[in-house]
């Protein structure tokens, strides 16, 4: 009898303990992260980041294709994703409620985590006559879809240079179709900003004459005065096939953010996930090798998650948290 009662008993024990296992697995973090293209540079870093967070964490990652900053700001609104990866430069106009924030007017469901890397404003072209961003009058050019962060950059760009969107043949393209267009002689340029290499330009520049055309000099210098989240960057020497020279150009930053609904302790976990870690993020994706404090916290133009902010304390950074 006793031996019956002691089965009995471990039976029990066992079968609560395999529901408090499946209750602790159906309360585990999920999230949804919004990227941008399949060949951007949002989407596959995205994915290095998720799987990261999810073996570091616990916390389970979905990360999906989308049209970049603004619907992966909006998703973020309405509730579809929790995280996103965004310009710097479009964060600060749906904070503000400015440009392509205008109608939605000004936006408080998102924090920061941190800046990643370097978005280079890649200008690329296999048309010989285009040198600067001048030669683009008159000419078919991809500027991003309407409204997109790519657009306001191509836009901010072409007025440094003192031009409008009505002195050239402006077509509205993805990073994807932008390349397609060049390769088919449809376009004779296109505006793509991304970190470099960018897929899209990797395989345009291995298969044709396509180069980048500087954006330096004179138009960076009014450009930066006029909207200081724009700087000088260098994309190096052997980036892409055929490229043997550094090309200057303007860089904003790519950033990660939250929803204010995330709770504190898990974006306390995926910020120390992701900025203790950026070896080994680099060893699966080179744009980990930006990763740094210094990238994480400085420019940003938005609170940040309160998370985040306590991570950052833990290293001696003081950030502006809500």
């Amino acid at each position: 009898m006793k031996r019956i009662i002691a089965f009995v008993l471990a039976a029990l024990m066992l079968v609560a303990l395999t529901a408090c296992g499946t209750d602790e697995a159906a309360k585990a973090t999920k999230m949804t992260m919004g990227t941008g293209g399949t060949q951007g540079t949002y989407y596959g870093y995205g994915g290095i980041l998720g799987n990261h967070i999810k073996g570091e964490t616990g916390i389970t990652v979905n990360v999906v294709s989308t049209d970049g900053s603004k619907a992966n700001i909006l998703g973020i609104d309405v509730g579809n994703y929790q995280l996103g990866t965004v310009q710097s430069d479009v964060m600060a106009y749906a904070y503000a409620g400015t440009r392509s924030f205008e109608t939605e007017g000004a936006l408080d469901s998102f924090r920061v985590i941190g800046g990643l890397y370097a978005e280079a404003v890649q200008l690329v072209t296999m048309d010989p006559e285009i040198k600067t961003v001048a030669d683009l009058a008159g000419k078919k050019v991809s500027i991003g879809a309407a409204g997109s962060g790519v657009y306001f950059n191509a836009i901010d760009i072409l007025g440094a240079a003192g031009l409008t969107e009505a002195d050239i043949q402006p077509q509205y393209q993805s990073f994807g179709d932008s390349a397609d267009a060049l390769k088919d002689g449809k376009i004779d340029a296109a505006f793509i900003v991304a970190g470099a290499p960018t897929p899209a330009i990797q395989e345009l520049c291995t298969t044709t004459d396509a180069y980048l055309v500087p954006i330096d000099g004179e138009v960076a210098e009014k450009l930066m005065n006029d909207s200081p989240y724009y700087t000088l960057y260098d994309v190096p020497a052997g980036t892409y096939d055929g490229q043997d020279a550094d090309v200057t150009t303007v860089t904003v930053k790519a950033t990660l953010i939250v929803s204010t609904s995330a709770s504190e302790e898990d974006v306390y976990n995926l910020t120390k996930a992701i900025y203790d870690n950026a070896d080994a993020i680099t060893e699966a994706h080179a744009k980990g090798a930006e990763l740094s404090l210094e990238n994480a916290t400085q420019g940003m133009t938005a609170p940040f998650h309160k998370g985040a902010a306590k991570y950052f304390a833990e290293k001696g950074i003081t950030v502006e948290s809500k």
